[in-house]
């Protein structure tokens, strides 16, 4: 005999609201989902805790494969680069670059990050606005391949290749503007105005530089097909016109990433299967117009044009869920429903403009009904979403949020609460191993340093370094009148 308790459900008066799920409108069957590809929802909070990041090994590896065939058969010359800002875990970016994937940074820890993967440096494209005179010799000598973004780089860049009497060929960023994405003129040399141009023409006139690749990126979650033919046209005459101009010569096109996920943006009123394009709908209109733009090429005796892509998002965003449990519920003053969940923006920072899919973790229990999410964090804009069809929920009941794999492991903030662990499901079924590990006290304050004046004079017999290394353990060095942990 079952003698579990049942769930008591507050009698209450509501209102029907045009446009909103009822009990009178639709039934309270909810789907649920009580493992992720075989493994229990359940084991894996009381191994790894909640809130607990889940990448699924298999679906990373489909998606980059489906990624690279779909512009392979459309095109002989890819490569595709991965973007490492998007999501920079060591698995994460190893498993992609077993699938053949080089590595696109923008940043000296990027940088540094990929050759510490093993990388190589001939297989890094160093793209960013900040590249200091130390990474950047270090790209020159170690044959990376570099992407001028301003003026001050090219001159930076310049002086370390008369310095070290080092050939390299370099690609530019360019912006415009494709009349179907918002331009991005932050970034690289300007087409219209002139500025691209004239680049041209000072790395045509250095002693040791050598332009031979442009690069381009017109947006993030671009949903429109119509930018990237314009961006590939525009790019293609720009390039006829500088080989003209200078005489350099240009064999690879960078065309950037900004493809869109499958998550569903704020504001949206369709679902992202009816207005994200597929990845094979990417690769047809990108790949046909370049082909177009280049027919007459070889014939010209010039070399067939290598097609570089950053896809992130796109790659990696259904790879990864995000299981958080109910800390508690409430009613508001409003009368909706509302829950407090363990995970909240420090770690789901994409949450302010995406509505992540939330699944349930048991079978309903009762009426679903509009209801608001909010982390755990004291912040009255950690909001995880602010409309989703629930049903009641207790305390310790778990949801699964999805679509949680670009930008939030990389943008986590150590605010409030620990960053939790991060886990991966294994192609082998039965294998779950822990890929980061979560936050604890001594990683939150294992870089600070404390002057010596500050410390807390304790009466007891335990001295504040003692206390200090016993809660923190953190070690403390003394030198002269300053205190510094280590």
């Amino acid at each position: 005999m079952n003698n579990e308790k049942k769930l008591w459900l507050k009698p209450m008066i509501k209102a029907h609201k045009l446009g909103v799920l009822n009990k009178f409108a639709y039934g309270t069957k909810k789907e649920f989902i009580n493992d992720l590809e075989g493994r229990e929802v359940n084991d894996l909070i009381s191994e790894y805790g909640s809130p607990l990041f889940v990448l699924s090994e298999s679906k990373l590896r489909q998606n980059v494969k489906r990624l690279m065939s779909a512009f392979k058969m459309r095109y002989p010359k890819v490569i595709y680069g991965w973007s490492y800002k998007t999501n920079y875990l060591s698995s994460v970016c190893n498993i992609l670059h077993q699938e053949g994937a080089w590595a696109e940074v923008v940043s000296q820890f990027e940088y540094e990050k990929a050759r510490q993967q093993g990388v190589p440096a001939e297989h890094i494209l160093f793209n960013g606005l900040n590249k200091n005179i130390e990474i950047l010799k270090r790209a020159v000598l170690e044959g990376a391949r570099i992407h001028l973004d301003n003026l001050d780089e090219f001159y930076l860049l310049d002086s370390i290749t008369k310095d070290t009497k080092k050939n390299i060929k370099v690609a530019m960023r360019l912006n415009f503007d494709t009349g179907f994405s918002e331009p991005w003129s932050r970034f690289g040399f300007n087409v219209e105005n002139g500025q691209a141009l004239d680049m041209a023409y000072k790395i045509a006139n250095s002693d040791y530089l050598e332009l031979s690749g442009l690069h381009s990126h017109i947006g993030t979650f671009v949903l429109d097909l119509r930018a990237y033919e314009a961006q590939m046209k525009i790019m293609c005459d720009f390039m006829h016109s500088i080989e003209y101009e200078t005489d350099c010569v240009i064999d690879c096109i960078d065309i950037g990433g900004g493809f869109a996920s499958k998550n569903s943006l704020q504001g949206s009123y369709l679902t992202p299967d009816q207005v994200s394009p597929e990845i094979e709908q990417y690769a047809q209109i990108i790949c046909d117009t370049l082909i177009n733009e280049t027919k007459n090429r070889i014939a010209q005796g010039k070399p067939e044009i290598t097609l570089i892509i950053e896809s992130g998002r796109a790659i990696v965003d259904d790879a990864f869920h995000l299981i958080t449990s109910v800390v508690s519920n409430k009613r508001l003053k409003d009368g909706r429903a509302s829950l407090v969940v363990d995970a909240g923006v420090n770690i789901l920072f994409t949450s302010f403009w995406y509505n992540h899919p939330i699944s349930l973790t048991n079978s309903p229990r009762g009426v679903s009904e509009d209801t608001i999410i909010y982390g755990p964090l004291c912040m009255n804009i950690d909001v995880v979403r602010t409309h989703v069809n629930l049903p009641p929920l207790k305390i310790g009941d778990s949801l699964i949020i999805s679509h949680v794999g670009a930008y939030n492991l990389t943008q986590s903030m150590q605010f409030i609460e620990y960053r939790p662990n991060v886990v991966m499901l294994h192609e082998e079924k039965s294998k779950v191993s822990l890929i980061k590990k979560g936050d604890d006290l001594h990683d939150m304050t294992r870089n600070e340093y404390l002057p010596e004046h500050l410390m807390i004079n304790n009466a007891s017999s335990t001295s504040s370094v003692d206390l200090i290394k016993d809660h923190s353990n953190i070690s403390i060095l003394k030198q002269s009148s300053v205190v510094s942990f280590v």
